[in-house]
């Protein structure tokens, strides 16, 4: 036979765009358009409704960027369509190719009921399903007029309704009556489901020649004239290839309607607030006619904000969960990023998140869901464990563009050694639309073959929202039993992973540690504010929790539970990862900036009001330490009066250093800062040693050109490390400050369009040199680096994350070591050969790298240094413009415990309170570093008990000795939303003694939660 297999697939393409799609809405009648321009934000459905409309028409311009127009269609169901299936077909201008990223729409009836969005792949509402003839038709669709600010990926100032244009956008497409031709989309489905899957399959199988010649029958039989009148004698043609059984090897998918939405992106929070109300609207519809559909939804943030605002879509959602088809997922309060998040901060994600399905849908989630996250952190499997959940699922690691990841389905082991069952789904997207090529790609590329047989695929628009598709539920119905084909079912993720672990379980294989994202890495340093933002606010919540807590306690005053709960909620919606990560449009962090000054001031207040509490009345200075760690005489999470603090400590000199600079002394560190205003040595006086390489300056501020290939605000490429200049150059240098406390060398300099002031401090008993930095700072596209080469030969590095810390090689053995060039590190990063070690401590930076240079004396160099600025141009081009105050320290001899308490000591302060001088005893002690007290609250159940989280620091076996500072009843170990543990998940019985202590024993990182009962 000749091989005529391109014309056949030639003609399949065009008939289908050109003849049949078209004919699936036959007679058309144009509604009549009326429009109200809402004047600047968006107005509640009510206003929407009884506004002023007027004349409108297909073809006319509406829309300014981030505007809103409100559309009243009306019309009427000719009598000679009776019987008939009938549509509105309403376009507001869509590009078909961007779903979720422009222009979409809420349908409403005249009572203010949503019926379904409008979006580019989903421009209809069903009007009678069998006509009576002569139905009236008034609808009403609040259309928001978002900018297209993904492509191409420039900069534009169209990310911020400050500097937005005022031009109208979008052009009214269609709005139109319409016959729905139901046999010519059942066609249209049938066609594209036999084509996409003849292209997947090899050359040489024969089934690929049957659909084809099936295909040419089918094309042969509907015409090109009377596609109505011969769609059924088509689909007939195809009836025989689509009916034949798959393969008893096909590989299985399981098939979760799904929409991504991102909770902030190139949207604003407010619009996100529009998006979820939209795509639950079309789900809540798309279940009406499908009762076999399930749809899964994360986000407790994202359900709460339909219950807020739109509660008659929040009720309809409600009943379909009930009803098994609408499944909360994800356990969160929103599917935040996981590298930034501090601990404490992750553990309230999902006590937030799960609480919320607990009590609004009675569910409780096992399934933690985080599809598009920038890397995930070792510490999760055990948090995902105490959080009450047991499956992990993403998909970004699919992203990675150095190495592959070798596993689909497999054990994920943290770094306490809790394994979580993980899955990341082989069709490499969270948004699939269950064609041919997808399905196929995941069949192909599954790594369990052999071991296991099925993976999952969430199918639906995401990232800007819209769902699930009733085309994609046609193809999921296709390909149910389908030669050719994987195997595809509609069904809850729990069923998905129950049979997976079932399954492949006992056999899957075993990842330990991270799963470091290869691309993204800029994310950790992006919107500097915004991060400092999240750093701040997570120490002020500490703060005030401990406090209130602790003056609820000694002196009855009120705890402010309500007020603590939506902080919290604040906070966590802005770890949401594409806020926290700064990779957002201008408006989001404009407005996370105003936000977080914000919560500052409502927990400074908190904080003040509890302290002033403890303090009582008087004049006697009163020094609070909200550190899990005693300092300067004052116990951890207690106060003591002024007067009692540094006795013993060496006092601080400061000596002019000859040949320019100054020499800071305290007795434990020497510190040389030379004519530059660059530390040239940090002399750690116990251990003995310097801790500068020779040659070398530390506190050393580089710059770097920084245009990544892709994903502006995202990335940073290896390459940047091609050029870079240090920042030498003195406009200023002066002993600011010496007393016997402290000594302060000022140093300020200027580069570029920009100028950086530096404090160089040594204090009294400190182990630290103290680095206060404020930058103006004006660079476009570069990299802003402070760098500390230490003369210590480190394998490898130690960064502080969530609950503990993780090592990573300095070496570049492998290309996974080496696609680590930039990683993330919370309060600390330490490095150390044995017997001695140095950390560099921050207030707010994330980003980092660790490079090693050996010397022509044959030492080792380990240059660690801290990202402390970028400069992107996209999605905001004016990214981290302005000043800037970053802290950060250089620790000497410093141990990882070292690094932990001085990581604390830079976050947490101490606050000097004035009163009546009386001590404050801490509400809970720990004897020993090693355990660290996270929080310390009173019970979110209001019942009076005190929990406290402890986790294990130093990454050994630890002993301690809890206290109770107050009179109580019994303990109990408890999951993270504080309900006592099942029996067989309890790691001890923890029997109080008679002075209110425990003794408990951790492994190496865990987490421990305790609830102590009071009378």
């Amino acid at each position: 036979m000749h091989d005529d297999r391109r014309i056949v697939e030639d003609r399949l393409r065009r008939v289908l765009a050109e003849r049949i799609k078209p004919a699936v809405y036959s007679s058309p009648l144009p509604l009549t358009v009326e429009r109200w321009d809402a004047p600047g934000e968006p107005v509640p459905v009510a206003e929407g409704l009884a506004a002023a409309y007027g004349p409108s028409k297909a073809g006319d311009r509406w829309g300014p960027a981030w505007g809103t127009t409100w559309f009243k269609v009306t019309g009427q169901v000719p009598a000679q369509w009776r019987g008939r299936t009938v549509e509105a077909v309403l376009d507001l201008g869509f590009d078909r190719n961007m779903p979720g990223f422009q222009c979409e729409g809420l349908i409403y009836r005249a009572d203010g009921e949503a019926v379904k969005a409008l979006n580019p792949r989903n421009d209809w509402v069903r009007v009678a399903e069998s006509a009576a003839g002569g139905e009236a038709v008034e609808l009403y669709v609040e259309a928001a007029a978002n900018p297209i600010v993904n492509t191409p990926q420039l900069p534009t100032y169209q990310g911020d309704k400050l500097t937005s244009s005022d031009r109208p956008l979008y052009r009214l497409r269609r709005m139109d009556l319409a016959v729905f031709e139901s046999e010519v989309w059942e066609l249209v489905q049938d066609l594209e489901v036999a084509g996409s899957l003849m292209k997947e399959l090899p050359l040489e199988d024969a089934r690929r020649w049957e659909l084809l010649r099936a295909i040419e029958e089918a094309l042969d039989a509907v015409g090109v004239h009377d596609i109505v009148g011969n769609a059924s004698a088509a689909r007939a043609a195809l009836s025989g290839v689509l009916s034949t059984p798959a393969r008893p090897s096909a590989h299985r998918i399981s098939a979760v309607g799904h929409a991504h939405i991102d909770s902030a992106w190139l949207w604003p929070v407010r619009e996100t607030v529009r998006k979820v109300a939209r795509t639950a609207s079309n789900m809540v519809n798309l279940m009406d006619d499908h009762p076999e559909f399930v749809f899964a939804m994360s986000s407790a943030q994202q359900l709460d904000w339909i219950k807020k605002y739109r509660p008659e879509v929040y009720a309809k959602v409600k009943k379909k969960v009930a009803d098994g088809q609408f499944v909360p997922v994800g356990g969160m309060w929103v599917e935040s990023d996981t590298n930034m998040v501090g601990g404490e901060a992750m553990a309230r994600q999902f006590v937030h998140g799960k609480r919320f399905f607990l009590e609004e849908f009675g569910v409780e989630t096992r399934e933690v869901w985080l599809p598009d996250s920038f890397g995930y952190t070792a510490a999760m499997p055990q948090i995902v464990k105490l959080a009450g959940a047991k499956w992990f699922l993403t998909q970004k690691i699919s992203w990675s563009e150095t190495n592959k990841f070798p596993h689909h389905t497999f054990w994920w082991e943290g770094i306490d050694g809790t394994r979580v069952f993980t899955h990341f789904p082989p069709v490499d997207t969270y948004n699939s639309d269950l064609g041919g090529a997808e399905m196929a790609h995941a069949a192909r590329n599954y790594q369990e073959k052999g071991g296991g047989s099925r993976s999952l695929a969430p199918f639906g628009w995401g990232d800007g929202g819209g769902g699930s598709t009733r085309e994609m539920l046609a193809r999921a119905e296709r390909l149910k039993d389908l030669e050719g084909s994987p195997r595809v079912t509609v069904e809850k993720p729990s069923a998905f992973f129950s049979k997976a672990q079932e399954e492949y379980g006992s056999k899957a294989p075993v990842w330990a540690g991270e799963l470091y994202l290869e691309l993204h890495r800029g994310t950790y340093t992006s919107q500097a504010k915004t991060k400092q933002g999240n750093r701040h606010s997570e120490s002020l919540l500490r703060e005030a929790e401990l406090w209130a807590a602790t003056a609820a306690v000694r002196a009855g005053h009120p705890y402010p539970y309500e007020q603590l709960d939506e902080l919290w909620k604040t906070v966590l919606l802005h770890q949401f990862h594409d806020i926290l990560p700064g990779s957002s449009i201008a408006w989001v962090h404009r407005e996370a900036r105003e936000t977080y000054a914000r919560v500052r001031a409502e927990l400074e207040e908190i904080i003040a009001g509890a302290q002033g509490a403890l303090a009582g009345e008087g004049d006697v200075p009163l020094v609070f330490n909200a550190a899990p760690h005693a300092r300067g005489g004052v116990a951890a999470g207690g106060a003591a009066p002024a007067g009692q603090l540094g006795a013993g400590d060496a006092p601080v000199t400061a000596e002019e250093r000859p040949g320019g600079g100054w020499v800071l002394a305290n007795g434990l560190l020497r510190i040389e800062v030379d004519g530059r205003g660059l530390v040239v040595s940090a002399y750690d006086e116990e251990g003995r040693r310097e801790s500068v390489a020779p040659g070398e300056a530390a506190n050393l501020l580089q710059i770097h050109p920084d245009l990544p290939n892709h994903w502006d605000a995202w990335d940073v490429d290896s390459f940047y490390r091609h050029n870079v200049t240090d920042l030498t150059g003195t406009d200023a240098l002066e002993l600011a400050e010496s007393d016997e406390r402290a000594a302060t060398v000022r140093v300020a300099r200027s580069f570029g369009d920009s100028a950086v002031v530096q404090r160089l401090t040594l204090r009294a008993g400190s182990k630290v040199l103290d680095v206060d930095t404020e930058v103006d700072w004006h660079e476009s596209e570069m990299f802003l680096k402070a760098a500390f080469p230490l003369d210590v030969k480190a394998e490898r590095s130690a960064a502080e994350t969530q609950f503990g810390h993780v090592f990573r090689p300095t070496h570049t053995n492998t290309s996974w070591e080496a696609a680590k060039f930039e990683i993330c590190a919370h309060r600390w990063l330490q490095v150390e050969e044995p017997g001695w070690g140095a950390a560099v401590v921050n207030d707010s930076t994330y980003g980092h790298d660790v490079t090693r240079t050996i010397r022509e004396d044959g030492g080792q160099t380990t240059t660690v240094r801290l990202s402390l600025l970028r400069a992107p141009r996209y999605p905001d081009p004016e990214t981290d413009q302005g000043t800037h105050r970053l802290r950060f320290a250089l620790a000497p001899g410093a141990t990882v415990g070292d690094a932990v308490r001085e990581g604390h000591r830079i976050n947490l302060p101490e606050r000097t309170v004035r009163g009546g001088g009386e001590a404050v005893a801490p509400l809970v002690s720990v004897d020993g570093d090693q355990v660290v007290a996270e929080a310390v609250k009173l019970a979110d159940d209001r019942s009076g008990d005190v929990v406290v989280r402890l986790y294990e620091s130093h990454g050994g076996r630890a002993h301690a000795v809890l206290r109770a500072g107050t009179p109580v009843t019994s303990v109990t170990e408890t999951d993270l939303l504080e309900r006592p543990l099942p029996e067989p998940e309890t790691t001890g019985t923890y029997a109080l003694s008679a002075d209110g202590s425990v003794e408990v024993t951790l492994r190496p990182f865990q987490i421990l939660t305790l609830r102590f009962a009071r009378p």
